[in-house]
């Protein structure tokens, strides 16, 4: 099967297991695959009555709404419904009712992208027992049949990126971010970042791409590396993982290292420290993964802002409504956190759903019980829209589920959850994003504007639009070790 998918086997809301490389995958319930075949059978049925093929039917408006019904469905026979996509039966056959639910002209500012580089330097250091370009076979596209035995690295390569995030998805602005690893086998460097964002650039010249610098403060040079990051490369945040180190030992917020890291941060001026937290490696080092160091170095560092990456969320935990001193894992961490060092909602501490997000879209409850959380304790301004793609694909599929999901009245009622109103979803798709990030008002107007080459190539792009529903995540716990040990 080609990468178009001509015989329209697959589906445009992406509900598989696919992982970012940071955590196993998490194989998809029985739930999910019979959602997931009931919305196939729809499309069939739709298409017919439409007179189209089933393909053009799924690249529609017509078949994400479809495809989200059928999730409704199997959800609601599983007794899962504490949240739902608030999608209308009729935006199934009617494409004007179906672009009124899953479109939107949202400011959507994605704060977490990646990609690779396939001809990057750090290939020369793959240890020998690795098998970088075999191995994929699931996460395999078009892109990868070409390139000899580099071939699934061009999966994930800048121009798949570019082409997914601008073209095949609704998103303004995306910040690229970095994977945890040494300076020496970063699959992206700073200066593949930097040339990405002037190639975006030249399509329009305005602010499309921003980067993260990656450190580690546990690392040899990292501490010393952050000048030239802030000085030299125009950075908008520094990137860490206190779960990795050497050694395979991490470190905590309030340890010397990150002291040394946020006080250097701040006299470099760059006030943003995005911090992985959540979706841990691996039992190594797994405490360093939680969240109980974010609260005291926020209420010591008021001026500095916390951006925890990934909510905290753990996939292995299944979110209930937060309760004080249980001691439960996941994003109930961070919560705890907040509340023992005084740190009122909307303060200086973020949430960031990449990843997470794509997570939740497989169960509505433990959607319901996240989101609704994070809008309650870190606050409804201070949640941040972020996809974690291009390991997922287009991050489309992630848009359209937000613009529609719901959470239920009875979990307002019970668990005091707000509703997700329009503005909500506005604070979360950019507008939160923009203050820590500093974007103002005249640049959002740009970036969304019609008349820019980025938009005018959109819009004609849209006239014969050709997305892949493809994923390029690990999806099996193979393919997840293979990846591991590219280091």
């Amino acid at each position: 099967m080609d990468k178009l998918d001509k015989a329209g086997t697959r589906l445009p809301i992406k509900i598989d297991s696919t992982s970012n490389g940071e955590y196993e995958p998490i194989p998809i319930t029985t739930r999910n695959e019979q959602g997931n075949k009931l919305a196939l059978d729809r499309a069939m049925e739709s298409s017919k009555r439409l007179g189209q093929s089933r393909r053009k039917f799924l690249i529609s408006s017509c078949g994400a709404a479809s495809t989200l019904l059928a999730l409704n469905h199997a959800n609601a026979y599983h007794n899962r419904t504490g949240g739902f996509f608030n999608v209308s039966e009729e935006s199934a056959l009617d494409n004007h009712s179906a672009n009124a639910q899953v479109g939107g002209n949202e400011f959507i500012f994605d704060v977490q992208g990646h990609y690779v580089n396939p001809e990057g330097d750090w290939l020369s250091r793959i240890p020998s027992s690795a098998r970088p370009y075999a191995g994929m076979e699931k996460a395999a596209c078009e892109a990868g049949n070409s390139g000899g035995n580099r071939g699934y690295l061009n999966c994930l390569s800048e121009s798949e990126f570019i082409k997914d995030i601008f073209l095949d998805s609704d998103t303004d602005i995306m910040v690229l971010s970095f994977v945890p690893s040494t300076r020496e086998n970063e699959p992206v460097t700073i200066e593949d970042a930097d040339q990405t964002r002037r190639i975006v650039a030249e399509l329009e010249g305005s602010k499309r791409l921003m980067i993260h610098g990656r450190v580690n403060p546990n690392q040899e040079g990292d501490l010393e590396g952050m000048d030239e990051l802030a000085e030299k490369w125009n950075i908008s945040a520094f990137k860490t993982y206190t779960q990795y180190g050497p050694g395979g030992r991490g470190f905590f917020l309030h340890d010397d290292p990150g002291l040394a890291m946020i006080e250097r941060a701040s006299r470099l001026g760059v006030r943003n420290i995005c911090i992985h937290k959540g979706l841990p490696f691996g039992p190594q080092s797994y405490e360093h993964s939680q969240s109980s160091d974010i609260g005291i170095v926020a209420k010591q560092y008021p001026n500095m802002n916390f951006l925890i990456y990934h909510s905290s969320f753990v996939g292995s935990v299944e979110e209930q409504e937060f309760s004080e001193g249980s001691g439960r894992d996941g994003i109930d961490t961070l919560i705890q956190s907040l509340i023992d060092n005084d740190i009122a909602p909307n303060s200086n501490v973020y949430a960031e759903l990449g990843s997470t997000w794509r997570f939740l879209m497989r169960d509505p409850n433990n959607a319901a019980h996240s989101l609704g959380k994070l809008f309650k304790y870190v606050g409804e301004n201070n949640v941040l829209w972020g996809t974690d793609s291009i390991w997922y694909g287009s991050p489309q599929d992630q848009i359209q589920a937000f613009r529609t999901f719901q959470i239920s009245e009875e979990f307002q009622d019970r668990y005091g959850y707000p509703e997700i109103t329009a503005e909500l979803r506005r604070k979360v798709f950019g507008i939160n994003a923009a203050l820590p990030y500093g974007i103002d008002t005249s640049e959002i107007r740009t970036l969304t504007g019609a008349d820019d080459l980025v938009s005018m190539e959109k819009l004609a792009y849209q006239e014969d639009p050709q997305p892949s529903f493809l994923t390029y995540g690990p999806k099996t716990r193979r393919e997840f070790i293979n990846l591991l040990k590219w280091g």
